[in-house]
């Protein structure tokens, strides 16, 4: 069996167009990582309260904020709930 230019033409052609399809694979992903940031939340986005990525400089003012709530006492939380007394809770 010899390979005439028409396979050989077959062959290459396959090469470009599978080495493509794997270039586009890898692009994609970097382009959706960062387009799936901009979607608003009506159309399938992300909410608004979603912490920042990690890795970027929001990300560690949000993890150094957050330390700074946890060391905190319950007492001086903005997010802390008044206690119930446990009358209530049988209710």
């Amino acid at each position: 069996m010899s390979f005439g230019t028409r396979h050989l033409a077959i062959a290459l052609a396959v090469t470009i167009a599978s080495c493509g399809l794997g270039g586009c694979g890898s692009i994609n992903e970097k382009i959706a990582a960062g387009m799936s940031d901009a979607i608003p939340q009506w159309a399938g986005g992300l909410p608004a309260d979603v912490p920042p990525r990690p890795g970027t400089a929001k990300y560690d003012e949000f993890m150094q904020e957050r330390e700074r709530k946890r060391l905190q006492p319950a007492a001086e939380r903005d997010d802390a709930k008044p206690d119930t007394s446990s009358a209530d809770r049988l209710r």
